[in-house]
């Protein structure tokens, strides 16, 4: 029994390892590798160039390295979500930085190959301090080798203290705290000099901050002064820097602040004592650290908006200006300028602008040298072509200092724009770009392409039509024995296409491949770009900025919500979608705004859109204000139901073919919607009536509703993703049968209560219609907080949890994977007919549950099931793993019947086998292959024109597409399979029966003569 148990697992494998084969990597699947849209707004985080290489952390939590000549990733280290990155240094080949709350942890990197040199634990993430920005209360320095020639960081966590580090063993050599621990006194940053490190920190007054200045021994950390510096600083966060001037021995640390419009600054002794200087007759109104605080350098900004380089004279310990950027005051014929310094080949500060020119139509590159024209300073710069249609404005540079040695042709900047994407200029020519948006996708659908059809960029369509087709048919089989002679040859010789072929085709036009493998993937960022991409190979087909309607004025965000296909190839139509999204104006104004949008182009699909301008698109306001829910209806038209906050209905379009659908189909629509008061939530159901005058429709009242427990909070309403089902019921060994509870009105809700103790998570199954609550689970919410992911298709749900202690007999600590499957009636062979009858019937709630408890060796951040055209197809779970990694689990495995004890002849007839707590971790069950699939947020899967085969699409940080088989290609010959010798034989056949047919006919009329 054993030996057959084994034999059907590895059948079970076997089943879903055709598309696993090393050969198939790259042709059946592809892998996008990102690292996420670069940080900005602190010069602690910003983009920094290294040689040949540019490091950056990105909002998706990643430290990387690119490749300057091509852009392609050297090496990313991924950050866990609950350990923030803080800020990064570079010292000679090596990165340091701080992470999680407060600084909590301390990495070195080795810049070329991205190798891990030293972690070290500052201090409890738990006891952290979270400040905004993250930044605050950090900072590293890198210190020359000392007596017994190992290289130190002096690292500042949690805003009160500081650490001298050996950077090479990880041992602290030296640790002080301050007297207060942060309460009074909040230390920002640390500058240092030959003997002693300051520590700068902001202290509370009654209307402002004044600053605090503690100086320590650099070998022993003692404090050898103290002081409070009086000054009266408005913001905290960006009106004070430490700056210094010098090296080796004759470094001159000065610590500057904006006072009242006034820059005034004091330098720093080991005995703090000293005088205040400022700088007269100039009022100004912000300062910028452009990353040369440590060369003498920064920039200020006047009240008439005019922007002046700052510069601290080691040799006379004066601050001055030196040098005003001309035409920088903001007007209408420019854009606000953004300023960034580098050092050149000799070591000498260089500082950036880059702006937009209205008066050019192009962006302006500006560099400043304070040593060139004998020592008076001067600037160069040109112009280059950005696409501020395209990507938006940018939002960052980063600048090669090192590049502007050589003449402007050969200046290097990175450009990080407003859309997510990021670009390597020289010159006026950009060396490449990555679509970083990518690595924020919020919705993505698969989108079906036509059969025939040719698609160029802003160009119009090419179809054949039926009567074309008919045509090019019969003058195809005028000649028939050549016809057949083509047909036989194009079968025997596989010309035909093959799986594999189809999914490495690359052709030139946008069409349908043999299989359907081949479809559009629709994808919205959250920096306001959707996408078009080839689920063949990756590529990005096409582009569109979303446009921010009337809020461009002020300005404002795009989130998009909800992503509908309405029309397909198979309705015979051009494949078109609806993206919903949030506007969020910075005036705080909410809006609802739709997007009609072709598949194929991008193009607005509107047949009264507005002639867009570039790659913008405008969308259609449909709510002012925020927006509940929106629905697609069960119509031809397949018009869109928008619910406002107070439950008013919006359709689109906004038609009398719609107002007449939506007015017969009002009576049978009920929504499962959230709602409550605050300390209590509850599931409200609504049924949708009609307005007497039929000028607006409401949501009436409900007409039922859950009350959960007080404080539970729903995280979310997962809809029932039936689609077609082939079967209703499954017989068993006994032949008795089970039949499918295929109710159409379920909804999961997953909630939490983190106000219990302990916290707990809740599963509920939910009839949509009138409210029963078909199943319930109570969860534990491990560490504090709910990680619950789940899926509902048909009759079966699976979801998963992670229980961090052993709960009783037959529960164990680790992540769980819950199978439930529901079947009509109490028993075998009760049919209730679910699918058709009316929910309000009491039968619904006649069903039998099936539950098991499964554990996996990793935690899950998605899971989706498998989907195929008619529904024929064992459906299996497509889940990705915090080891980044995808991987299927076979429906089989996952089954709840399976027995606990030995399988007896019956349920081995079912092909059931004996149950195993563990889900096993082999590795011929994962899809991902050796990829590093990092941050899996959603997976999506769909259809192709197989029944046998269904897409995957996998987002979050990295892109990842495949195609799986749960029931193994049983639609499609084995691309090995002999078709000639099938040809021969099925033509030799045909000959021997042409041959044997006269002489039978020959021989039964000799028989009747005989007769």
């Amino acid at each position: 029994m054993r030996c057959l148990r084994q034999l059907f697992l590895a059948s079970l494998w076997c089943a879903t390892s055709w598309a696993l084969h090393e050969s198939d990597v790259g042709v059946v699947d592809w892998h996008s590798k990102l690292i996420g849209v670069p940080l900005h707004g602190s010069i602690h985080i910003a983009p920094i160039f290294h040689d040949d290489l540019v490091l950056t952390a990105t909002s998706n939590n990643v430290l990387a390295a690119l490749n300057t000549s091509d852009g392609a990733i050297v090496w990313r280290s991924i950050y866990e979500a609950a350990d923030p990155i803080m800020l990064f240094k570079i010292h000679g080949n090596t990165v340091t930085s701080l992470s999680g709350p407060g600084g909590a942890t301390l990495r070195a990197f080795d810049i070329p190959t991205g190798h891990l040199l030293l972690e070290k634990r500052l201090h409890n993430p738990l006891n952290g301090r979270l400040h905004e920005p993250s930044n605050l209360g950090t900072s590293v320095i890198h210190l020359e080798r000392g007596q017994d020639d190992a290289p130190r960081v002096l690292a500042l966590t949690n805003g009160d203290t500081i650490r001298s580090i050996n950077s090479v063993t990880g041992e602290t050599e030296w640790t002080w705290n301050s007297p207060d621990q942060g309460s009074l006194i909040m230390y920002s940053q640390v500058i240092v000099d030959h003997s002693t490190v300051y520590g700068i920190g902001l202290a509370k007054s009654v209307a402002s901050y004044t600053l605090h200045v503690t100086a320590l021994s650099i070998s022993s950390g003692e404090v050898t002064a103290s002081v409070n510096i009086p000054a009266n600083i408005a913001d905290g966060l960006s009106d004070f820097l430490g700056v210094s001037a010098g090296s080796g021995s004759a470094v001159t640390p000065c610590i500057a602040w904006l006072e009242q419009g006034a820059i005034k600054a004091a330098l720093l002794k080991p005995d703090l004592k000293g005088q205040i200087m400022a700088i007269p007759a100039l009022k100004y109104k912000s300062i910028v650290d452009v990353g040369l605080t440590r060369n003498g350098q920064f920039m200020a900004v006047k009240d008439d908006g005019a922007a002046q380089v700052l510069h601290l004279d080691a040799q006379t310990s004066s601050l001055r200006p030196i040098w005003e950027f001309a035409g920088s005051t903001p007007s209408k014929a420019q854009s606000e300028s953004i300023f960034m310094g580098s050092l050149d080949a000799n070591g000498e500060p260089r500082i950036a602008r880059v702006y937009w020119s209205n008066a050019h139509n192009k962006a302006v590159h500006q560099t400043f040298a304070a040593q060139l024209a004998e020592g008076k300073g001067s600037t160069s710069g040109f112009t280059f072509p950005f696409e501020t249609q395209v990507h938006g404005v940018f939002s960052q540079i980063a600048f090669d200092g090192v590049s502007t040695g050589k003449g402007n042709s050969s200046t290097r900047m990175l450009l990080t724009t407003t859309t997510g994407a990021v670009q390597l200029w020289q010159h006026d020519k950009m060396l490449w770009v990555r679509e970083e948006a990518l690595a924020t996708i919020q919705v993505a659908e698969f989108v079906e392409l036509p059969e025939k059809k040719i698609i160029g960029s802003h160009v119009g369509l090419e179809e054949e039509t039926f009567l074309e087709r008919i045509t090019r048919q019969f003058s195809d089989a005028k000649n028939l024995p050549q016809y057949l002679l083509s047909f036989a040859t194009r079968f025997a010789t596989g010309s035909y296409a093959t799986v594999s072929a189809s999914a490495a085709s690359s052709e030139d036009t946008l069409s349908r491949d043999a299989f359907g493998f081949r479809q559009v993937i629709v994808a919205a960022t959250s920096h306001g770009k959707i996408f078009g991409i080839d689920s063949s190979n990756g590529k990005v087909m096409w582009s569109r900025v979303l446009g921010l309607g009337w809020a461009k004025k002020v300005g404002g965000t795009i989130v998009p919500v909800k992503m509908f296909v309405t029309r397909t190839v198979s309705d015979g139509e051009t494949p078109q979608v609806m993206l919903v999204v949030q506007r969020r104006a910075t005036n705080s104004l909410v809006d609802t705004v739709l997007f009609h949008i072709d598949a194929l182009t991008g193009a607005d699909a509107r047949q009264d859109a507005p002639p867009t301008v570039g790659d913008i698109l405008e969308g259609v306001d449909v709510i002012s204000g925020p927006l509940i829910d929106a629905f697609m209806l069960p119509t031809a038209n397949k018009t869109l139901a928008f619910l406002d906050e107070f439950l008013q209905v919006r359709l689109y379009p906004d038609t009398a073919a719609s107002l007449a659908e939506f007015e017969t189909l009002a009576p049978s629509l009920h929504f499962a919607l959230r709602a409550g008061s605050a300390g209590q939530r509850q599931i409200l159901g609504h049924q949708v009536t009609l307005s007497p005058d039929l000028s607006q429709f409401y949501v009436a009242y409900p007409t039922w509703s859950i009350t959960l427990l007080a404080g539970e909070e729903i995280i979310a309403l997962i809809p029932n993703t039936r689609g077609d089902v082939a079967s209703v019921g499954k017989v068993l060994g006994n032949r008795s049968t089970l039949y499918k509870y295929l109710n159409p009105h379920l909804t999961a809700v997953l909630t939490s209560t983190l106000a219990d103790s302990p916290p707990t998570c809740s599963v509920y199954l939910v009839d949509g219609v009138k409210g029963s609550i078909v199943y319930h689970a109570s969860l534990p919410a491990a560490e504090g907080k709910c990680d619950v992911q789940a899926a509902l298709t048909e009759n079966w749900l699976v979801y998963q949890y992670f229980d961090d202690e052993y709960a009783g007999v037959g529960q164990s600590k680790g992540h769980h994977v819950v199978s439930v499957e529901l079947y009509e009636g109490r028993g075998a062979d009760e049919k209730t007919r679910s699918s058709d009858i009316t929910s309000y019937s009491n039968k619904t709630l006649e069903l039998n549950v099936y539950e098991q408890t499964y554990v996996m060796p990793h935690g899950i951040t998605a899971l989706a099931p498998t989907s195929t055209k008619f529904g024929v197809t064992t459906k299996d779970i497509i889940v990705s793993s915090r080891k980044n990694s995808v991987q299927s689990i076979p429906r089989r495995l996952l089954n709840p019947r399976r027995p606990k004890q030995k399988p007896t002849t019956e349920e081995m007839e079912e092909m059931l086998v004996q149950y195993d707590a563990v889900l096993p971790d082999d590795p011929r069950l994962i899809l991902s292959h050796n990829y590093e699939v990092a941050n899996v947020r959603r997976i999506v899967t769909s259809p192709s024109l197989l029944e046998s085969t269904s897409l995957v699409f996998a987002y979050g940080l990295d892109l990842f597409f495949t195609r799986v088989a749960p029931s193994s290609t049983f639609d499609v010959l084995s691309e090995n399979f002999n078709k000639a010798q099938l040809v021969l034989t099925v033509g030799g056949l045909v000959i021997a029966i042409m041959v044997t047919k006269p002489m039978v006919a020959k021989k039964r009329l000799k028989e009747r003569w005989y007769q």
